[in-house]
């Protein structure tokens, strides 16, 4: 009962600065009021009128102010009994006055008037007592007086707020208040729409952060078998994979405070910000628990310590990371308060931070598949006016290994281009040029490119589609274009297979393949230019990754160089001897000059419909896998895989 009288009980009103100030404006338009002239409601008269009242002696005295040239008169008791002066009577409105004047007067010169009213006082020998006087308002003057230090006060008080980040009271509302944390709070009153619904594709993902949430929601399911709640999940994936739009999901279902800051937030230039910060969020997650953290890029504190010797004993960062450890997991327990945290370099977190009892589980935020890539089309495509019949997973076969938001990209991409070509809707093709403007380009139409050169690219491009097209494993070609995109002079669009595994005769073909651009140009040619360094960029780094990364050498055995943890103890020094470098080195050279011999040999073989199809190119620029077939005929080795791209 008791606690029901304190909940009922009327709560107090807090101290508002509002309050404060309307009482000073207040008393501002008091002082004008009552302190105000109290001539301001006496009858003007004029000077014919003034003379004639002294002369008949109705006026016992006047005040003559002499900075406003004003005359306060004042009349004798008979006269304002008289029924010529009845109106004259004023009651003062000024508690500094003990009687208000019947008439003012305003006079012209000083010395003309002054001598006229003493003139007038000696021929009619009147007894009238006057006194010159100037008009002031000690309230003004008080006022004026104390406006300098309002101003003053203001004005610090101005700077303070802009100084501690904050607009008022409350947490970083006042410079002392720096350390406070930064996190923006979601709770029941704040609308979050994102749900699970909106989370395309990552099931598995979607599945582990729903049991967090209804943990939160019934405790009382798990507790009672004697589990505990795990005390944070990290998110790790490639940029784009929708690690942060999963946290937003959580934010909107889990209808507990939901407490969201990026890693940033915690670095400031003073020293020991940071860990006061990270104090003060724990703090109010605790307070609103059950309640969850969520920590956006936390690679930018949970770095591994003791990597930078310049740093120093007292590394900001460090201390940050320090405190976070031991809010996660140190004496002190955190009952209901769950960590998630999103990073896409989990490799550089410190080991302590990864351990069991801080994040307790690590959720893998992979690339979508095609299953998920049309799921995820599905809900980006919910706004657009797609055009009827629309295949979807005709799409989601267009882009392999595209993330989350670059189908969201491509999406927005279909929707302009069809825009700018007056469309109503948007259709196929549209998606088709979004990819191709995605991964290649713009296009460059008016680029200068000479004839030689333009045959050069010609012959080029049509040695990676003639080579990919007569080897089983490499990835046979869609369309191939020789107008300049991007920062490319052509480019070709290839079909490749979604592999898991990947074998070594999978990896020589791909290989060959790439070097067909520039065996093309030695056997047309016999010349070789610089328009292969992408080739040759892309097959010398999967030549090294088959010898230092997978053991697919025989001269070097069943041996790896690779450190998935990415906290390699050999820092300073290769891993390998200077004898083994050079073998690596020997093994990486045999096999791309071995693939490049066999592309040259498979387009000497095939140098007449090498021919005919960079001409055909020549003339269409653009040219696609049915004018393959009509060379070529049907390729030998049948795949249905999904898009890709090489350029030039």
């Amino acid at each position: 009962m008791a606690e029901n009288k304190k909940k009922d009980a009327p709560k107090k009103p807090k101290f508002n600065m509002y309050w404060l100030y309307g009482a000073i404006i207040a008393a501002i338009i008091a002082a004008q009021i009552f302190g105000s002239s109290d001539t301001t409601d006496a009858n003007e008269i004029n000077t014919k009128e003034f003379f004639t009242y002294l002369e008949n002696g109705d006026i016992k005295s006047f005040d003559v102010v002499s900075n406003t040239r004003k005359v306060k008169v004042f009349l004798t008791k008979e006269a304002e009994e008289t029924a010529a002066h009845k109106n004259s009577v004023q009651k003062s409105i000024s508690f500094l006055s003990s009687r208000a004047p019947n008439y003012y007067y305003q006079f012209g010169d000083e010395t003309i008037f002054e001598n006229d009213f003493k003139k007038t006082i000696e021929d009619n020998n009147l007894t009238v007592d006057y006194d010159f006087d100037t008009e002031s308002s000690d309230w003004t003057d008080f006022l004026i007086s104390l406006l300098p230090f309002v101003l003053l006060i203001g004005v610090w008080i101005f700077i303070m707020r802009r100084m501690s980040g904050g607009a008022g009271g409350g947490a970083g509302g006042q410079i002392f208040n720096i350390g406070k944390s930064k996190a923006k709070l979601f709770d029941e009153k704040t609308d979050v729409k994102t749900t699970f619904k909106d989370v395309a594709g990552l099931e598995g993902a979607k599945e582990e952060v729903q049991e967090i949430v209804d943990f939160l929601k019934n405790p009382e399911k798990y507790t009672s078998l004697g589990g505990k709640i795990p005390k944070g999940a990290l998110l790790v994936g490639q940029p784009g994979t929708g690690k942060t739009l999963l946290a937003k999901a959580v934010a909107g279902e889990a209808k507990v405070p939901f407490f969201s800051l990026s890693g940033s937030d915690f670095v400031e230039m003073f020293v020991g910000v940071g860990a006061s910060r990270v104090r003060d969020l724990f703090k109010q997650a605790k307070e609103k628990s059950p309640s969850i953290i969520f920590i956006d890029e936390i690679d930018a504190i949970g770095r591994a310590r003791g990597k930078n010797a310049m740093s120093g004993s007292n590394d900001e960062r460090e201390n940050t990371l320090n405190q976070l450890l031991t809010e996660m997991d140190g004496f002190g327990t955190n009952t209901n308060v769950i960590v998630l945290a999103a990073t896409n370099r989990a490799d550089i977190l410190d080991k302590a931070l990864m351990r069991a009892g801080r994040f307790d589980r690590q959720i893998f935020v992979d690339l979508p598949d095609v299953r998920e890539r049309k799921e995820i089309f599905e809900v980006h495509l919910r706004p657009l006016k797609k055009a009827e019949g629309l295949d979807i997973e005709f799409l989601s076969k267009q882009t392999p290994g595209f993330s989350g938001a670059d189908i969201a990209n491509v999406c927005n991409e279909a929707a302009l281009i069809a825009a700018r070509n007056g469309k109503k809707a948007v259709d196929k093709q549209d998606f088709l040029d979004a990819v191709d403007r995605i991964v290649g380009g713009l296009e460059k139409k008016n680029k200068i490119i000479t004839p030689e050169e333009k045959r050069a690219v010609a012959f080029h491009e049509a040695g990676h589609a003639t080579v990919s097209w007569m080897l089983e494993h490499a990835a046979p070609l869609v369309k191939v274009t020789i107008v300049p995109r991007g920062q490319s002079l052509g480019a070709a669009w290839y079909l490749p297979e979604e592999r898991l595994i990947v074998r070594p005769e999978q990896m020589l073909d791909e290989m060959c393949a790439a070097l067909g651009g520039r065996a093309a140009e030695k056997v047309i040619f016999n010349k070789i230019s610089t328009g292969a360094l992408s080739d040759l960029e892309k097959v010398t780094k999967q030549a090294r990754a088959m010898v230092t990364v997978y053991g697919l050498s025989d001269k070097l055995g069943n041996l790896t160089y690779y450190d998935s943890s990415g906290q390699n103890e050999h820092g300073f020094s290769k891993p390998y001897s200077e004898q083994t470098a050079e073998l690596i080195d020997q093994e990486i050279s045999a096999i791309i000059e071995k693939q490049y011999d066999r592309a040259v040999k498979l387009l000497e073989e095939n140098k007449d419909k090498l021919t005919e199809l960079a001409e055909v190119l020549l003339e269409k620029e653009v040219i696609f896998k049915d004018n393959l077939e009509k060379i070529f005929g049907k390729r030998a080795f049948k795949k249905d895989h999904v898009i890709s791209t090489e350029e030039e």
